[in-house]
């Protein structure tokens, strides 16, 4: 199943453009590609008028009027930001080097690729922008819309926080921890179960500290193969193994004077727990392949739904690391334990969609109040993403909540769910069953991503394919 977004490709070589257009397409809905970069604009306005707007831009640094300088790349990367700030831009080029990457980093752009590439990078790299897309748009929309909670908000915790909606004394608390840590440079870790908003909480941090005007580089842990970690962190030089072609600059280096956001850290091996832990305490680099350090100055910020304590126990997490990432905690609630939030949520997300399909809808109170009584184990994610079904499937002036918590076979309370194989035999649905079964796996292994998709015989990507398959 092919993931939701629109990537376009500008590049004046061919063979690049249809390389990577037939990697890319086997895993995103619309592979758009140009080798004129004068076709930015016009492609990004025919594509939002066709309601399938450009997510993201994989963009050329070097056309035929500038062989190896990158400032067309820069030209163009700072013409759509001013068309679209929400667009992320992914730089490639095959004249890299640090002061480039970093530039371009510092510019706007999500990422820096270098070429020929290998494709297991170049995919982690468009998965990482089109989750970064998604944020920013997130931001944007929060940003335009809820003005009047900021206000609200800044009375208690002398600070904007755009990426959250919650009156809840839980979400006080969060907001309260984010002001005080957020201006430190104390290395934090963010728990909390899938979909409460780890990500949008480490750029709200991010965008409240010191380093504010500095880069902001993110890592999901979960998508990177184990053989790929160190490199991915530590950068590798030319030649350090089979595929390394070129020098590929690591996060960390990346990152130097900004922030570093490792998601997923759970997953982290233990074979390369100890290099996270040497770094964080030497604050120096060594590249795979290479003989010198590097010094990095980095603020560290961590997330993971897993519980790092048992881990710790289990021995599959070393409890010297532990210490050193969480300086401070941050525990981000489930929604069923701030549901007093989930009515203006709910206002949120119906606003948002009715908007984005053109609909005028409202919700009843009893629907209302149904919606505030659903457990919601895939928290706001879920949330959201039933509104969204909802606007779409309903077919009056007035939400149709049926789709969302109405088909119990398929949405049971998650005081209900067997953690069992033994389902009951209400229906042979196969699609209700699977449904059934993730549920059951993530409320079984406490909504940690990685181990449900291990029960369940997924990979970790299928198991996300079938998380926004459900909503969860």
């Amino acid at each position: 199943m092919k993931s939701a977004g629109s990537i376009l490709i500008v590049d004046d070589n061919p063979d690049i453009l249809i390389a990577a257009r037939l990697l890319l397409k086997q895993h995103y809905q619309l592979v758009k590609t140009t080798d004129n970069p004068f076709d930015i604009e016009g492609i990004i306005n025919e594509q939002r008028k066709a309601d399938q707007a450009i997510d993201v831009i994989l963009l050329d640094m070097n056309f035929s009027q500038d062989a190896i300088s990158g400032k067309e790349g820069f030209y163009w990367l700072k013409k759509v930001i001013a068309q679209d700030p929400s667009i992320v831009m992914l730089l490639m080029t095959a004249y890299g080097d640090i002061q480039l990457a970093v530039d371009a980093i510092k510019a706007g752009a999500s990422d820096f690729i270098a070429k020929p590439w290998q494709n297991d990078q170049l995919l982690a790299a468009v998965a990482a922008a089109f989750s970064h897309a998604k944020d920013k748009q997130q931001v944007s929309k929060l940003t335009r819309q809820t003005q009047g909670l900021n206000q609200a908000l800044n009375q208690t915790t002398g600070s904007q926080i755009f990426e959250f909606l919650g009156q809840s004394a839980a979400m006080q608390q969060v907001f309260s921890i984010i002001e005080k840590a957020a201006q430190t440079d104390a290395n934090i870790l963010i728990s909390g179960e899938s979909g409460t908003g780890k990500e949008l909480t480490a750029h709200a941090i991010h965008r409240q500290s010191m380093r504010a005007e500095q880069a902001f580089i993110s890592l999901d842990m979960g998508s990177v193969a184990e053989s790929l970690f160190e490199s991915e962190l530590f950068g590798h030089k030319k030649g350090a193994f089979t595929d390394a072609k070129a020098d590929r600059i690591g996060r960390f280096e990346l990152a130097h004077g900004g922030s570093l956001f490792l998601d997923e850290l759970g997953n982290l091996p233990l074979s390369q727990q100890v290099k996270l832990l040497a770094t964080l305490q030497n604050r120096q680099i060594t590249p795979v392949g290479g003989s010198k350090t590097i010094d990095i100055d980095i603020r560290l910020i961590s997330a993971t739904n897993d519980n790092l304590t048992q881990a710790v126990s289990e021995g599959r997490f070393r409890q010297d690391l532990l210490y050193r990432i969480n300086t401070v905690e941050i525990r981000l609630p489930a929604l069923r334990e701030r549901s007093e939030d989930i009515p203006l949520l709910t206002n949120y997300y119906l606003e948002h969609f009715s908007h984005k399909y053109k609909r005028e809808l409202t919700i009843a109170p009893s629907d209302m109040k149904a919606l505030a009584q659903y457990p919601w184990p895939g928290n706001v994610r879920e949330l959201a993403h039933a509104i969204e079904r909802a606007v779409i499937l309903s077919d009056s002036s007035r939400l149709d909540i049926s789709s969302v918590v109405g088909n119990v076979a398929a949405n049971m309370p998650v005081e209900q769910i067997p953690t069992s194989n033994n389902f009951a035999d209400d229906t042979f649905d196969l699609e209700v069953i699977e449904q059934r079964a993730v549920r059951a796996a993530l409320k079984h292994h406490q909504g940690n991503v990685s181990h449900a998709a291990k029960a369940l015989g997924l990979t970790r990507g299928a198991m996300y394919r079938r998380l926004e398959k459900y909503g969860l």
